[in-house]
């Protein structure tokens, strides 16, 4: 096969598709230099700054990763939900949980050595999460709750729950003595924390996200399990007739969803904070990465392998925004606005990929159902000829 063959029968369209968020990336940036012309900077300068603050040494390099680790390990569990076609809101309140639990586990085994009481932590942070996540998800297999509500109402009990934990029985012995107390754990013993790349801030979860995208990939798409799973996103009415357990593997998708947000959460913990602090919220805490590790998924085409640059682009963004805000000298809230635009856009985008893949095999479909059409008289003059 020639070139020009071979040009002429790719599949040019999946390659749009594919290109879609990047198409949106540009399209949240040019909206942003709008923004950023009205409040009289220069776009150009604007986003070099941005670069220079993701990329521009080896410190902010490893910044990026650090700030992409909690992104990935919420995109591989959104990977998951949304397979089972079911929707994760809950990431935020599901990496406190995972959070609290790995906390709790390191100030209550001071003594453990750090080989030891490490992994039991991991996997005190991903059961954690697991169990917040398993909750909405025997109320959508079982009861028909819809578990967009459900994970948010959960998000908003995981946080009362932190800020009383933090308050009170987890509270850092100094600060319970203070009259202003700050809402924060005692710090996690030395022996307890993740290895770094000395001198900068990148830990070992780096390494641990990207083993575990892989592995999600092979669960999904080399496992009994995996193909289940996503047969009840396809289909859940032809599963149940094939002999899946549709309101299982609902859970379990749900389930290990969370238990990858309650790793980030462990993570966070052990390998950046050495502790649990609050502001009240949330986000005090996760950074928001519960909520923007939904749009890195999206990003990432909602695949594992997809999901890991989309969730380095995502790092940098993040990272490189603060520099820009420094350099610039333009208002926090420009910031707040540009992850907005870039959220509304790739959420969007996907929505229009989805339309295109629809008319696409609706197109196709017709010019099968016409060729199968002018087939059939043909073979039937033919058999009538023959008698």
């Amino acid at each position: 096969m020639n070139i020009k063959e071979w040009l002429a029968k790719f599949d040019w369209a999946q390659v749009v598709d594919a290109l879609f968020p990047v198409f949106a990336m540009m399209g949240a940036l040019a909206v942003g230099a709008v923004i950023l012309l009205i409040l009289g900077a220069n776009p150009i300068r604007a986003y070099i700054a941005l670069l220079e603050g993701a990329f521009g040494s080896t410190n902010a390099i490893a910044e990026t990763a650090v700030k992409a680790v909690p992104l990935l390990l919420v995109g591989l569990g959104i990977c998951i939900a949304f397979r089972a076609n079911v929707i994760n809101i809950g990431g935020e309140g599901q990496m406190v949980v995972g959070a609290l639990l790995a906390t709790a586990l390191g100030i209550a085994l001071p003594d453990l050595p750090g080989l030891v009481l490490v992994p039991m932590a991991m996997m005190a942070g991903f059961i954690g999460g697991a169990f917040w996540g398993g909750i909405p998800g025997a109320l959508k297999a079982y009861f028909n709750v819809n578990e967009i509500l459900s994970t948010v109402m959960m998000n908003a009990i995981a946080v009362q729950l932190m800020n009383y934990m933090l308050r009170g029985p987890m509270i850092d012995p100094e600060q319970a003595l203070l009259a202003s107390q700050i809402p924060q754990t005692a710090r996690l013993s030395t022996a307890y924390h993740l290895p770094r790349l000395t001198p900068t801030r990148l830990h070992l979860g780096a390494l641990i996200a990207i083993i575990l995208a892989v592995l999600v990939y092979i669960l999904l798409w080399r496992t009994t399990l995996g193909y289940r799973v996503r047969a009840v996103g396809h289909s859940p009415h032809a599963s149940r007739y094939g002999g899946i357990r549709v309101e299982q593997h609902v859970v379990v998708a749900l389930l290990l969803s969370g238990a990858f947000a309650g790793l980030a959460g462990a993570i966070q913990v052990y390998g950046l904070n050495y502790r649990m602090i609050t502001d009240g919220s949330a986000t005090g805490f996760t950074g928001s990465a519960g909520f923007n590790g939904i749009v890195t998924a999206l990003f990432g085409q909602l695949h594992p392998l997809g999901t890991i640059p989309a969730a380095f682009f995502f790092g940098a963004l993040l990272v490189g925004a603060n520099r820009l805000q420094r350099v610039m000298q333009v208002p926090s809230a420009f910031i707040i606005a540009l992850n907005g635009l870039v959220v509304v856009f790739v959420v969007s985008s996907d929505i229009l990929q989805k339309r295109r893949q629809h008319k696409r095999m609706a197109r196709i479909a017709r010019a099968e159902e016409d060729a199968a059409k002018a087939v059939t008289p043909a073979s039937a003059s033919l058999t009538g000829g023959d008698v």
